[in-house]
């Protein structure tokens, strides 16, 4: 039997042709898969026999999007746009029976049928743009057509998913079906027979002004923040109204062609890859990740209540344990507000926050915690506090309890030392606010038992995170990496920039928020108190800028004290005299002439901080590749995934011109800035830093 053959199938019940696709796990739509799609279609069309034909998916969804094993390979006949044509052209009545999800090219496939009808539940979406792409089978030609532009060029710009509530409410399908979907279709194929079809490819498509044109493309513009293919998606969509179905496929065929081939696009692809290969972590093939009935949280300010809410909306009981009653019952009200918070948007019903917090017990005694079988601490991260808390756990909780730090900066090895069984403390670093934000570095100390990082990553997937590996050491890999992104940014301040130039640059970019904002957002008393403990083990050979020291001892803490890096007036920030007499007294005090800087200088010293110490990561075996560092930015510190991430553009730049950078820091600051040895390597190889690993 041919791969089509068995990817796509037929069977005829009566006068109805019920093609079935059967491509496990998501019916991805390969080569095969349109190949048999698009005969079977023929085979019916020209069958008399059949008067009219059910596509349907096996298996527990529609088809999810296009095959990936052809991501950047040459096209493959027939195209998808080809199969939907004719799946449009077909002289009998064509039902689409949606289930589970359907993105993308299976969208599209429903799109190009006469009727559409969902089963309870289902999803559709036209999400390519989250791969840098736009849809290339007719999805902005033919939704806007059923559903009318501003609403399709809402889910075409944006990627969202809609409901099948929402869809039938719009008008993207033509029923929701509560009983076996497949004897559903066919009744609507039966009840189509003799009746006029509606294609949607040859309804009218009602056109917007200009003004509302250029409004709808505005607010794509602004989202978007640089991102290209969601305002060439809104564009396709309102062009919609002036092209045919047919013209229309074919704008949208080329642009397709055209991003698939941008930086853009190659780095969203990057960014999808990486998250598949993140999941696999060499040794632990054979680890199985312990059942976890309770978990303890302790400390409950904004990182423990974030903590708590994510284990909670996840389905967990959870125990959280403060200093005294009044912390436990304002950790307590924190976890609350949380929930309302959810409530007011809409992602939480209130019926849901009552069970949430019925779940919830809050104490301050930390023999609360000994039902737990896993604990994760949220307190205040000092050495000697942590390392006396795990020492307290490991005689409170069961033996099979397991221990996390949610350390930003720590040694894990350190707090693990007073405890019973190192082998069952893991860190799990969360970044705020810990129930939204995605990244979970799950950091490996020396003893962590294989079963203890396989139940943490279990654990963050449970919580719908991104876990990513790290090795122990300072700061893991988002913060190690950051440390020297923050020290270059403040050697160019003595050298000439200003923090709103530098902010400027990064932002025009792509960075939603420059790092001098996101110093003083984050708060540069943290920062300082890590500095403070370094002072006795700092290189003093190693350059070093007291321009932000000097900023904490007059009090100036970033947002929270409304000076900083900047002057806050009304939540903005607006840069300020006081910050620029410092940084130039810096300057002064060194014998450093300062001088501009372009906005390229400013954004390839910055990459090159990070390449090259994310470069000395891989060598130490704290990241296990440089995909993952991309991740760690991505979704840990703000970086669009259209710019793919540090080591990406590392790579995009061109490892050697990297390299030269780097050199040029080195002999700027001394040893701090040695090229890293992977990096060396690389250029002297040709390859970029990923393709080394």
């Amino acid at each position: 039997m041919s791969d089509i053959a068995q990817l796509v199938s037929a069977q005829q019940r009566d006068n109805i042709a019920i093609i079935t696709i059967d491509n496990p796990p998501v019916n991805a739509t390969s080569q095969a898969v349109r190949a048999g799609l698009l005969a079977e279609i023929e085979s019916a069309d020209g069958n008399p026999g059949i008067a009219a034909i059910v596509i349907r998916c096996a298996g527990r969804t529609f088809t999810a999007g296009g095959d990936i094993r052809e991501f950047g390979k040459p096209p493959l006949l027939p195209m998808l746009f080809d199969t939907c044509a004719r799946i449009e052209a077909c002289s009998k009545p064509v039902v689409c029976a949606y289930h589970g999800t359907a993105l993308g090219g299976g969208f599209e496939i429903g799109l190009a049928s006469h009727l559409r009808i969902a089963a309870m539940g289902t999803q559709l979406g036209l999400p390519e743009v989250k791969l840098g792409l736009v849809p290339g089978a007719g999805g902005t030609q033919r939704l806007p057509r059923l559903i009318g532009i501003p609403a399709a060029l809402d889910f075409a710009a944006t990627g969202r998913f809609m409901k099948a509530e929402e869809a039938l409410k719009l008008g993207a399908i033509d029923a929701i079906v509560d009983d076996d979907l497949l004897e559903c279709a066919i009744e609507a194929a039966r009840a189509a027979v003799g009746k006029l079809m509606r294609r949607s490819g040859e309804q009218p498509v009602v056109a917007v002004s200009a003004e509302q044109a250029q409004e709808l493309l505005s607010g794509v513009r602004r989202k978007a923040r640089g991102q290209e293919a969601p305002v060439i998606a809104a564009q396709l969509v309102i062009e919609s109204a002036g092209l045919s179905t047919r013209q229309g496929v074919v704008r949208e065929r080329e642009e397709f062609n055209r991003l698939m081939e941008t930086q853009q696009g190659r780095a969203m692809r990057h960014i999808f890859f990486a998250e598949r290969e993140a999941a696999r972590i060499p040794g632990l093939e054979q680890a199985t990740a312990r059942d976890i009935q309770m978990a303890g949280v302790v400390g409950c300010g904004t990182m423990g209540a974030g903590i708590c809410v994510a284990l909670l909306d996840a389905g967990y009981n959870v125990v959280v344990i403060e200093q005294n009653a009044e912390g436990a019952e304002r950790g307590r009200a924190r976890i609350a507000s949380i929930l309302e918070r959810n409530i007011a948007s809409g992602r939480l019903t209130e019926k849901a926050m009552a069970e949430r917090m019925r779940r919830l017990t809050s104490g301050h005694d930390l023999t609360g915690l000994a039902p737990c079988n896993f604990v994760i601490e949220a307190v205040f991260d000092d050495l000697d506090v942590k390392r006396t808390l795990f020492a307290n756990l490991s005689n409170i909780v069961r033996d099979d309890c397991i221990l996390a730090t949610n350390t930003s900066y720590l040694d894990p090895n350190a707090i693990a030392r007073g405890t019973k069984n190192p082998q069952r403390v893991v860190g799990m670093h969360f970044f705020a606010p810990a129930n939204i934000m995605r990244l979970v570095e799950a950091v490996r100390a020396a003893h962590t038992s294989s079963e203890t990082l396989a139940t943490a990553l279990a654990i963050a997937r449970k919580l719908r995170k991104l876990p990513i590996f790290s090795g122990a050491c300072e700061g893991f890999i988002g913060n190690r990496l950051y440390s020297y992104y923050r020290r270059q940014c403040e050697f160019m301040l003595e050298e000439g920039a200003l923090p709103h130039e530098i902010d400027k640059a990064m932002e025009d970019w792509g960075l939603p928020m420059g790092p001098f904002r996101a110093f003083d957002l984050s708060g540069l008393d943290i920062a300082w108190a890590l500095r403070k403990r370094q002072t006795a083990t700092r290189d003093p050979v190693s350059r070093y800028s007291h321009i932000s020291d000097r900023l904490c001892e007059i009090g100036r803490f970033g947002q929270k004290t409304q000076t900083g890096w900047y002057r806050y007036e009304n939540g903005k920030p607006v840069p300020d005299d006081v910050t620029t007499t410092i940084i130039e007294q810096a300057s002064r005090d060194k014998n450093i002439t300062r001088r501009s800087f372009t906005a390229d200088e400013i954004r390839i010293r910055l990459v090159t901080a990070l390449a090259n110490e994310g470069a000395r990561a891989l060598e130490e075996g704290i990241a296990l590749r440089a995909s993952d560092i991309d991740l760690v930015y991505i979704n840990g510190y703000g970086w669009p995934a259209w710019l793919g991430g540090p080591m990406f553009q590392a790579s995009e730049f061109g490892l050697s011109r990297i390299l030269e950078e780097v050199q040029k820091m080195h002999a700027r600051d001394g040893s701090e800035f040695t090229p890293a040895r992977l990096l060396v390597e690389a250029v002297k190889q040709g390859k970029s830093i990923g393709d080394r690993l």
